[in-house]
């Protein structure tokens, strides 16, 4: 059964962030051409794309749009289709300046982005939130 989960499911990594030396993470094992950091739990790497989210805002991306465009590149993906897909989930536009500190916002980004990348119904907004409630973070509440 684990082998027909998403990748980013296996890996504990719901945002299907490259490994780049995150603390606690390794690169996933048992694939052709790994990429993908693998963390220990799941709350590890909810976590780890709430900061990558914050690390994004930081640099003045703070709309869907900007998020999803260095996110999610159209070297890759349907990214006009991830940015519309996230803007109907977050009920907002495109350019809508997104508070990334506030709590909601950040939980329904990061259960946007998980949908996006694992299909539906592998993390729900309970998930999210304990695991961002369970650690100092400034997107808890």
């Amino acid at each position: 059964m684990t082998g027909q989960l998403p990748r980013g499911i296996r890996n504990n990594n719901p945002g299907n962030l490259d490994y780049v030396g995150q603390p606690g993470a390794h690169l996933e094992t048992g694939v052709a051409e790994p990429r993908f950091a693998a963390f220990p739990t799941m709350a590890d790497g909810i976590r780890a794309l709430r900061d990558q989210l914050l690390r994004y805002a930081e640099r003045g991306l703070t709309t869907v749009a900007s998020i999803i465009s260095v996110y999610a590149p159209p070297t890759e993906n349907a990214t006009s289709a991830y940015i519309a897909s996230l803007c109907r989930h977050m009920g907002v536009q495109p350019q809508t300046v997104l508070d990334l500190r506030d709590a909601a916002t950040m939980r329904g980004l990061i259960e946007g982005i998980a949908t996006m990348e694992n299909g539906p119904g592998h993390i729900g907004p309970a998930q999210i939130a304990s695991a961002l409630n369970a650690a100092p973070g400034t997107a808890a509440g």
